[in-house]
C-alpha cells in the first residue's frame, strides 16, 4: 500500500458531520469524493461513487459508525458512471423502503439504468431542498451543462460546504486532499516563488479539467456566478482537492472566469 493509501485509508471529517468517504490512489491522477452528511440518526450520501469503489465507500462509511439503513437519500448531482455506478450495491446494502434517489429530470433518465428499486425525487418537484428532520437544509443549486443538463450543486446551509460536483474538479496526478492553490496561483505563468516547482501545479490540473469537460464558457461562468453569490466555508467538489480556504477558492473562481477555449472551442478552431 503507498503512503497516500494508507494516509486516507479511513473517512476525514471535513465539516461538523461531514465526512470524506473516498477512495485514494496516487497513480490515478483523477479522484472521485463520495460525502455522507450525518444529522442525528440520519444520513445522506452525495455521489456515492462507481461500481469498484463501493466496498471502500461502504466500509468509511460504516467506520463512522453509521447504520447504513440510516441513510435516507441518494444525492446523485449528475448521472456519470464513476457517481452512479455503486447504486444497486448501495440500494441492496441500505435495504429500505424509505430510500430515495434525488436528481434533476434529466439526469433521471440514465440514473434509471442503473438503480433496480428506489423511488426517484426530481429536485424540483421538492422545490430543490431537502430538509433532515432537525430542520438541517440542503439547497440544490441548478448549474446547467456543467457539464450535463442536469448538473448541480448541493449547499449544506449549516455548515456552508458547497458540494460542487464537477465544477472546480481536476486532472491531476499532484494530488492531496485539501488543495495546495495559493495567492501566487493567480498567475503561474512561471513557476518562479513557486512551493512545489518540481510537482505538477495544481491549478493547471483544474484550467485542463474545465477546458475539456465543460461544453461552454458561458455555462461555466454562470455557475460560477452562483458561487461566488454563496457564504461558504469550504468548497467539496466531486474530483479533485478540496478547496479549504479563501484563496484557493477566489484564485480559482478568477483563473476559470478567465479561460476563453473551453468545450467545443477547445478543440475546434475555424
Amino acid at each position: 500500500m503507498s503512503n497516500v493509501e494508507s494516509l486516507y485509508d479511513n473517512y476525514i471529517e471535513i465539516a461538523e458531520g461531514i465526512y470524506w468517504v473516498g477512495f485514494a490512489d496516487e497513480h490515478a491522477g483523477f479522484h472521485c469524493n463520495p460525502y455522507l452528511i450525518v444529522d442525528n440518526d440520519e444520513a445522506v450520501l452525495i455521489d456515492s461513487g462507481g461500481r469498484n469503489d463501493f466496498s471502500t465507500v461502504m466500509l468509511k462509511i460504516m467506520r463512522t459508525g453509521t447504520n447504513p439503513k440510516s441513510i435516507k437519500r441518494l444525492i446523485y448531482q449528475h448521472y456519470d458512471p464513476d457517481l452512479c455506478g455503486n447504486i444497486p450495491h448501495m440500494e441492496a446494502m441500505i435495504n429500505s423502503e424509505d430510500l430515495k434517489l434525488i436528481s434533476h429530470r434529466e439526469n433521471i433518465v440514465f440514473i434509471n439504468y442503473y438503480s433496480v428499486k428506489s423511488q426517484m425525487q426530481c429536485i424540483e418537484e421538492i422545490d430543490l431542498f431537502y430538509e433532515f428532520s432537525s430542520g438541517r437544509r440542503l439547497e440544490f443549486i441548478p448549474t446547467p451543462y456543467c457539464h450535463s443538463p442536469g448538473s448541480f450543486m448541493t449547499y449544506d446551509t449549516k455548515s456552508k460546504v458547497l458540494f460542487s460536483s464537477d465544477i472546480f474538479g481536476a486532472y491531476d496526478s499532484n494530488w492531496t486532499f485539501y488543495t495546495h492553490i495559493k495567492e501566487q496561483c493567480s498567475d503561474c505563468e512561471t513557476a518562479i516563488g513557486c512551493e512545489f516547482p518540481k510537482t505538477e501545479c495544481q491549478i493547471a490540473g483544474v484550467l485542463n479539467f474545465h477546458k475539456r469537460i465543460m461544453p461552454s464558457i458561458k455555462a461555466l461562468k454562470h455557475a460560477l456566478s452562483r458561487i461566488e453569490a454563496l457564504d461558504l466555508s469550504l468548497i467539496a467538489p466531486q474530483h479533485g482537492s478540496i478547496l479549504n480556504t479563501e484563496i484557493s477558492r477566489d484564485v480559482s473562481i478568477q483563473r476559470l472566469k478567465s479561460l476563453e477555449d473551453v468545450g467545443f472551442t477547445c478543440f475546434y478552431k475555424e
